[in-house]
């Protein structure tokens, strides 16, 4: 029996880049899942793969922004598999820019689908994550840059998921569920549109990178994160775990 097999998790974003590699990573160990994301056609390729190697996997189109489509993605998880084991809040848009270029709209985006949806979920998904539960959220070492220009508004929205995870680590963690942070760097399309568009800032990022290389998303994130939710990190609760190939120190 895998480790994770008789689980089921929801990954938000799961059409593709880091929440992609999760979900897959996830399936490989058993999992059923639940892929949460905006475009179907990306969420049922996803659960094509997930289904190829496997385990069962369900496309659900949501919009994290909306509380209404959160509560129908958690209730189509718990009909179709029974419950919910493992939730992973990875879908966030992206409010980046100097303080004066970033609009109220966008920094208000950035905080609905960062940490308001985060929050959203993890009280939806609470009364199953009873007894053993994991919540994975994701946050950025871009909270910890040594330069801040031009990241304020998205470290900001980041570093309050990261509260949030404190919260409930310390809040939940007598119902044995554990909750954790990654931040990790990986070759995700969002990444990859950074590269292209700032290729010196890149560069000059890329060469603070110890290991000299970007991460997978599903090898190097992916398989991190299903580990860290299996009976072998049973007592890691309430930590931020920086994924960067040892850029920097998350405190």
């Amino acid at each position: 029996m895998k480790e994770l097999e008789s689980k089921v998790a929801i990954v938000t974003g799961a059409g593709q880049g880091v929440g992609q590699g999760i979900a897959f990573a996830l399936a490989d160990l058993g999992a059923s899942v639940v892929c949460v994301g905006r475009t179907l056609s990306k969420l049922e390729d996803s659960v094509a793969e997930i289904e190829s190697r496997g385990a069962k996997g369900l496309a659900f189109k949501c919009d994290v922004n909306d509380l209404a489509s959160l509560e129908a993605c958690v209730a189509a998880a718990v009909e179709t598999f029974g419950g919910v084991n493992i939730l992973v809040n990875n879908a966030q848009e992206v409010p980046l820019g100097a303080l004066h270029e970033v609009s109220d709209e966008a920094f208000t985006r950035g905080f609905t689908s960062g940490p308001l949806a985060t929050h959203r979920l993890m009280k939806l998904c609470y009364p199953y994550l009873k007894g053993d539960g994991s919540i994975i959220n994701l946050a950025s070492t871009a909270g910890r840059r040594w330069d801040m220009s031009t990241y304020g508004a998205y470290g900001a929205v980041k570093e309050a998921i990261r509260c949030l995870t404190r919260a409930a680590a310390c809040e939940w963690g007598k119902d044995n569920i554990r909750t954790n942070v990654i931040l990790p760097h990986a070759t995700s399309p969002g990444l990859k549109w950074w590269i292209e568009n700032k290729p010196e800032e890149a560069a000059e990022f890329m060469a603070s990178i110890p290991m000299q290389r970007i991460g997978d998303c599903e090898e190097d994130i992916g398989r991190f994160v299903a580990r860290l939710c299996t009976a072998d990190c049973g007592y890691v609760n309430g930590q931020s775990i920086a994924l960067d190939g040892g850029q920097g120190f998350i405190g």
